[in-house]
């Protein structure tokens, strides 16, 4: 069962099509043929035979006809697996548009990019080795102004990026992800905000929480009613924390559904609660319940 990791950086490649050649020849400086588009093409990779081979994107750059085919996996673990059907995929795609092939694994960590970076022994002396695309490869996008012409690769790289040691330059690119996210449609705004920020070590996340928003102009109504909320949510979980240490100083260990109750409450209804534990002779009285 596909986890909703890998579907998202599937989705991350299948918004932009140009993702994958653009990373080949970046990150992992793979000489390109020229092409004018990249277009998502089907995955189905099956033989006239039964067996079934459906890899999970493939890219087909294109001049007047197909120019290059680019066959994209993303691995969140070792999947042993894999090692038999990818240089099917390679094959049967190569007969199919009579042209030069590559297998991109997206790996989700190093210790997945050193497996999947393994040769496969053929056979008769042949062997197959994929392109391994780690974390530590994908380029570092801080900049805004490329981060909102290449929203997909920001997010990828605020993935990449978010637990790096050095947190005040993943906050940085994680910023750079939320605003260019943030003026996408919807869906993908929410999806690409909520994929930065589970991205992110706890000392990115109190770094990022440092910036001031308020400083970039976003243009889309989502966008600044998505902040705003955000803004909101987490004054309500600060507020939150330092309620629960005045209760707990006050009237000793708080019971589980205190802890639920102020974990749950509005920024309004924790300026009553804050005013109450003053003078509140009870920890029931205090919480209003």
């Amino acid at each position: 069962m596909p986890s909703q990791l890998h579907e998202a950086l599937v989705f991350l490649f299948r918004s932009r099509p140009a993702l994958a050649p653009e990373l080949l020849r970046a990150a992992l400086h793979v000489p390109l043929p020229q092409y004018f588009e990249a277009r998502v093409d089907s995955a189905d990779l099956a033989e006239i035979q039964p067996a079934e081979y459906r890899a999970d994107l493939v890219v087909l750059l294109h001049r007047e006809a197909p120019a290059l085919g680019i066959v994209v996996e993303v691995q969140v673990s070792p999947d042993e697996r894999k090692r038999f059907v990818w240089p099917a995929y390679v094959a049967n795609l190569r007969s199919r548009i009579k042209r030069p092939v590559l297998l991109l694994v997206v790996a989700a960590d190093d210790a997945v990019a050193r497996w999947a970076a393994k040769a496969v022994d053929l056979g008769g002396g042949n062997f197959f080795a994929p392109l391994v695309l780690r974390p530590s490869a994908v380029p570092e996008i801080a900049d805004h102004a490329h981060a909102r012409g290449e929203p997909e690769l920001a997010v990828l790289s605020a993935m990449a990026h978010g637990r790096d040691l050095d947190s005040a330059k993943a906050a940085r690119i994680a910023f750079a992800a939320q605003t260019a996210s943030l003026e996408l449609d919807e869906d993908r705004s929410r999806l690409y905000f909520d994929l930065v920020m589970s991205s992110l070590s706890d000392a990115a996340r109190r770094e990022l929480q440092t910036m001031d928003p308020a400083k970039y102009e976003y243009q889309s109504d989502f966008a600044k009613r998505y902040v705003a909320e955000g803004r909101a949510e987490g004054r309500a979980a600060g507020h939150a924390e330092v309620i629960m240490r005045q209760l707990t100083l006050r009237f000793g260990a708080l019971p589980e559904e205190a802890q639920a109750r102020i974990a749950e409450a509005s920024l309004a209804e924790l300026n009553v609660i804050a005013e109450r534990l003053l003078t509140a002779p009870t920890l029931h009285e205090a919480l209003g319940s």
